[in-house]
């Protein structure tokens, strides 16, 4: 039986998801809707889906599947576009949004134009997590009780490896211009590796200066992005802790498909600003 849906193709610096008002109820089978939509060839085309809920708890609460279908904790890029949905869209004239996800409640300080158009968003993504088990990382913590500048073997190659969550496992690899890597073969590897139990998103990281990184980011479930706001705040953290930048000051994130600033506090808190866009709204007929 087929059904007709709207949507709204929204994008936080290329990292793009088909968003969908769900305030009256949930589409079923939403992990095979993102696989189904999320084919750049076939249909709409994106790195996932988001669904756009109330919530008892905050102004809306955001749920996001994966192009492969599963369901991800967080997305720093989504979260801000969701932040602009409940603004412009659903009518919650806000300067501080907040938004409810699987790794809790997140606080959006909204930018809007001369319109009060929203324009992007500062995120408080809450506090890095670095203990090897909440990540989660099958390796033995140093004695800062972290995982930065390991050596492991990842399919018969070497790397030093830096692990944190924002919600969800991210593996940061500094060194080299990550624009040469053979990515679509490199990061499966990282995102399956047993080392990683709920696979891995994976940053590819340059360090232009103190201030600055150049990334490429391997997401689990969607494969290589534009963007990744969770994994550019994770290397902004890995890059605080390996001593490559400074704790408290913007550190500009260089992205294939944009820029990020992000701020990694004394205090564990991390901070992210960027943009949210709408592409394009529509209808699909979708057959599950």
């Amino acid at each position: 039986m087929s059904k007709t849906l709207e949507f709204t193709k929204m994008h936080g610096c290329g990292n793009d998801y088909i968003y969908f008002d769900c305030f009256d109820g949930e589409p079923e089978d939403p992990e095979e809707l993102s696989r189904i939509l999320s084919d750049r060839h076939f249909s709409i085309g994106g790195d996932g889906i988001i669904l756009v809920c109330k919530s008892d708890k905050a102004d809306g609460k955001m749920r996001i599947f994966n192009a492969d279908g599963s369901e991800a904790m967080m997305c720093g890029n989504g979260v801000r576009c969701v932040g602009k949905f409940l603004h412009d869209i659903k009518g919650i004239d806000k300067d501080v949004i907040t938004v409810d996800t699987l790794s809790g409640v997140k606080i959006l300080q909204m930018f809007t134009d001369d319109n009060d158009q929203a324009t992007g968003a500062e995120v408080d993504m809450g506090k890095a997590i670095l203990e090897p088990k909440e990540i989660p990382v099958d390796l033995p913590a140093d004695e800062s009780g972290e995982v930065m500048n390991r050596d492991v073997d990842i399919s018969g190659e070497s790397y030093k490896i830096s692990c944190v969550s924002m919600g969800n496992p991210h593996c940061v690899v500094f060194g080299g211009d990550p624009d040469q890597l053979d990515l679509p073969v490199i990061g499966p590897k990282f995102e399956n590796d047993p080392i990683f139990p709920n696979r891995v998103n994976t940053e590819f990281i340059k360090v232009i200066d103190d201030h600055t990184l150049k990334m490429r980011v391997w997401e689990r479930g969607s494969g290589e992005t534009l963007a990744c706001g969770t994994g550019a705040c994770a290397s902004v953290v890995a890059a605080v802790r390996n001593g490559y930048c400074q704790e408290n000051e913007y550190v500009k994130v260089i992205l294939k498909g944009g820029e990020l600033e992000i701020r990694y506090m004394d205090d564990g808190e991390v901070f992210m600003k960027g943009p949210a866009e709408i592409a394009f709204t529509g209808s699909v007929e979708v057959d599950l």
